[in-house]
């Protein structure tokens, strides 16, 4: 009776009682994950983030697309891709042909890394150090274990070399769709902020159309997937 009482404890522990990268190494669902996700301090980034901007979407997604890490605004509201570099990939996704419940969205680091700009209130972005980005690599890993998607997109040069290698270049390989144990199929491009830095109309377009290019190749493996 002893033993089936002690069996039955220890069913009963929840992930409250586990450390949060315990949970990123077990959890079975985003929910689980996202409940530990906030209280996450393998890194200092949580000393000066509002709050930790876990992924959001579809729990079994097609596409899963993922960026550097959020932003002011992503800070503020606590969801990924809400900003205006957010703004843009939701038109490119939806000039491409995918349907945004078909998608899940995250980053590679879940806080908001920042420094006080010289004047004002701004908080200008900082490129998180690669310790940074190691120590949130179990959330990532989580993410791509429970949602499984047919697609992996990397945004930018932070995410793609941290998923595909430090001597991957976005700019020589974007959109070619690379197998890879992380999914079926994984590609990268330019991250949508970088659009936003562009120096005139002609050039945002210009940029804008690429991007949509990249993610109509997205959305017609992810459809023969489907097929």
């Amino acid at each position: 009776m002893k033993r089936q009482a002690a069996n039955k404890s220890a069913l009963l522990v929840s992930s409250k009682d586990l450390s949060p990268i315990s949970v990123a190494l077990t959890g079975k669902t985003l929910a689980e994950l996202r409940r530990a996700a906030a209280d996450c301090k393998a890194c200092d980034l949580w000393k000066t983030g509002t709050q930790t901007v876990f992924g959001e979407g579809a729990s079994k997604a097609r596409i899963m697309f993922v960026g550097e890490q959020p932003g002011d605004q992503e800070d503020r509201a606590g969801q990924p891709f809400v900003g205006p570099a957010g703004k843009i990939l939701h038109k490119a996704m939806e000039e491409a042909g995918i349907d945004d419940t078909e998608v899940y969205l995250t980053n590679v680091v879940k806080h908001f890394k920042w420094s006080p700009a010289e004047r004002g209130k701004r908080r200008i972005h900082k490129k998180p150090r690669y310790s940074e980005i190691h120590a949130c690599r179990p959330w990532l890993d989580a993410e791509l274990r429970v949602v499984q998607p047919q697609v992996l997109v990397c945004l930018g040069a932070t995410a793609a070399q941290s998923l595909l290698g430090r001597d991957f270049s976005v700019s020589r390989q974007r959109g070619q769709l690379i197998k890879s144990p992380l999914a079926p199929a994984v590609t990268a491009t330019v991250h949508p902020s970088s659009i936003l830095r562009a120096p005139d109309g002609e050039s945002r377009r210009a940029q804008m159309r690429a991007l949509v290019d990249d993610l109509k190749k997205v959305a017609q493996f992810a459809t023969k997937r489907a097929a």
